[in-house]
């Protein structure tokens, strides 16, 4: 089993930064991908990032390629999202999510096994 609870989110201005945090329960967190996905209202949940558990591999969407890194810590049992230059069309929810081994079909979200309650992000224009 694996919990989740993701912090960082807010209200900011277009081309500011956020960074999103998601921090991890269980014994297990090493051994698990994770990812970011979110959620605009009205809209399916849409993959973010991804990165393997030994964080050598990463995957963006292309809609964040260039503007969002995604990294871990291991030891903190934490995965990062920092997010540059926000667009007012990042506004969403964004949700963490952590599956023992996620495979090629990591930016679909029903390839996650745990997800964490989400966390806002506005972007105002």
């Amino acid at each position: 089993q694996v919990q989740l609870v993701e912090s960082g989110g807010g209200l900011v201005q277009a081309g500011d930064s956020l960074k999103l945090a998601c921090v991890a329960s269980g014994r297990t967190f090493r051994n698990n991908d994770m990812g970011w996905f979110r959620q605009a209202p009205g809209k399916e949940r849409e993959f973010v990032a991804a990165i393997r558990w030994s964080g050598d591999s990463t995957y963006y969407a292309d809609s964040v390629k260039g503007r969002f890194t995604i990294s871990r810590d291991n030891a903190k049992k934490t995965v990062y999202l920092q997010m540059n230059n926000l667009k007012p069309e990042d506004t969403a929810v964004y949700y963490c999510a952590a599956a023992y081994y996620v495979g090629k079909d990591y930016y679909k979200d029903l390839s996650w096994a745990y997800w964490g309650q989400g966390t806002q992000v506005t972007v105002s224009s």
